[in-house]
Parts: C-alpha cells; sequence; structure tokens
C-alpha cells in the first residue's frame, strides 16, 4: 500500500477522494503563465501522482493561463474512473501578472 492510501479519504461531494491530492498550480510556467519549464517532465508527474495513488487533482483555468487544464487531458485522458479533477473560477491575472478584478456574474455563468 502506498502511503498516499494510507492517508484516509473523505467525502467531496459524493465522492471519495484521498486526503493527498495533487495541486497542479506549479506545472505551468513561471508565476502560473506559460508553458512548463519541462513539458515532458509535467506529464511525467502527472502520471507518477496517479500511479502512486492520488485520486483527486486541484487545477484552475488560470494556471497558464489553460495550459494545466491541457497537460492533466494529455497525461491522464482517459481519466480513470476514482480521478476527481477540482476547479475554481473568478480569478484572473494581467500579462504582467497583476490581478485583475473579479468576474461578473454573467462572467462567471459563461465560464
Amino acid at each position: 500500500m502506498s502511503s498516499v492510501n494510507k492517508s484516509g479519504t473523505y467525502k467531496l461531494g459524493d465522492r471519495p477522494v484521498r486526503r493527498l491530492g495533487y495541486g497542479a498550480m506549479q506545472l505551468a510556467g513561471k508565476g502560473v503563465f506559460g508553458p512548463p519549464k519541462d513539458h515532458d517532465a509535467a506529464i511525467a508527474v502527472l502520471r507518477e501522482a496517479v500511479a502512486q495513488g492520488v485520486n483527486h487533482i486541484d487545477t484552475s483555468d488560470y494556471y497558464g493561463p489553460y495550459v494545466t487544464n491541457k497537460l492533466i487531458r494529455e497525461a491522464l485522458s482517459p481519466y480513470p474512473d476514482d480521478l476527481t479533477i477540482v476547479t475554481k473560477i473568478g480569478a484572473r491575472r494581467g500579462e504582467d501578472a497583476s490581478w485583475l478584478p473579479a468576474f461578473t456574474a454573467d462572467e462567471l455563468e459563461q465560464a
């Protein structure tokens, strides 16, 4: 049994997830912008995390932007049945990495 499995589980909605997950923020480039420094290493990290028992990954559309979501899809699709991918929306950054105002309700509904 891997150390990840020994961490136990909890419910995220109706899905059981292990207490140790993977936060995908650092897969993107510097300051969460652009492609990863080493694309193949990013893919390998995701695959190894799942191989070690991680069954939930935290990501966001503003990592990259969209870079981590594409990497997750490339590395893990078709997804294992027990994999849960969680995300958040509403945070935005400009090209200079400054934080932009939050989305309006209409923009969130479009996301």
